[in-house]
């Protein structure tokens, strides 16, 4: 299954500037000012040119071996129901038996396309990415996920998350007030757009030769077995 997005934030994501305002951050965080930009209406020459950076950039740090033979690339929405039911139903099966093993590497990138509270979580792991708790942070939205533009991703929860991991709230904040990551966030929605993806979880699997495998929506461990013994079989 995968999730459908909102057309119309997706296109806004990826036409626009984002600057995201958290207002009293000291104590208890109020919610935030969305505020986007558009940029000049300038229509690209031709199709968007698909590079290995299309899938390695704009991303969370790895996760794993950094120099694993397979790389998983998702693209997901925190609010995103499915992407929620691959973090807890798939996702720890592939850590414990790929990456934890040195065989494949993971990467999040960021495809906001449910609402403004997708955009201030990503905020939330790219500031906490900066602390070396990207994947910490990653995983208390998702353990924390109740559904969608429910007010469980508020700025006044994603604070509370930052708190309970340990970063130094101080410097998260700060990160935070300032939009730090927006570009990130943008250039990786824009990412997500030059792939033709429709919907969140999508996966992308890239073997020791280059080979990009393409699989959409909260796929069971065995596919991503399958395809990961697939490529691994390429270096023996």
């Amino acid at each position: 299954m995968i999730h459908g997005p909102s057309l119309a934030i997706g296109a806004g994501i990826s036409a626009a500037v984002l600057v995201v305002v958290f207002l009293g951050f000291d104590q208890v965080a109020n919610e935030p000012e969305l505020v986007i930009e558009p940029t000049p209406n300038v229509q690209p020459e031709g199709p968007a040119k698909i590079t290995m950076s299309t899938f390695l950039e704009n991303d969370s740090s790895i996760l794993g071996d950094s120099s694993a033979p397979v790389t998983l690339v998702e693209f997901g929405d925190y609010q995103c129901h499915f992407c929620n039911v691959f973090f807890h139903s798939t996702e720890g099966d592939i850590l414990k038996n790929y990456v934890e093993t040195g065989k494949v590497r993971m990467i999040f990138k960021d495809f906001n396309i449910i609402g403004p509270d997708s955009i201030n979580a990503s905020h939330g792991a790219h500031c906490a990415n900066d602390q070396g708790m990207f994947w910490e942070y990653h995983d208390i939205l998702y353990s924390n996920w109740t559904g969608e533009n429910n007010g469980w991703a508020s700025s006044e929860n994603l604070l509370k998350f930052a708190q309970e991991i340990g970063l130094d709230i101080d410097v998260w904040s700060d990160c935070m007030i300032s939009g730090k990551h927006s570009q990130t966030i943008v250039a990786s929605n824009d990412d997500a757009r030059s792939l033709e993806l429709t919907g969140t979880p999508a996966f992308f699997v890239i073997g020791p030769d280059g080979k990009v495998t393409r699989l959409f929506g909260a796929q069971p461990y065995s596919t991503f077995e399958n395809i990961f013994e697939i490529e691994l079989k390429k270096i023996k």
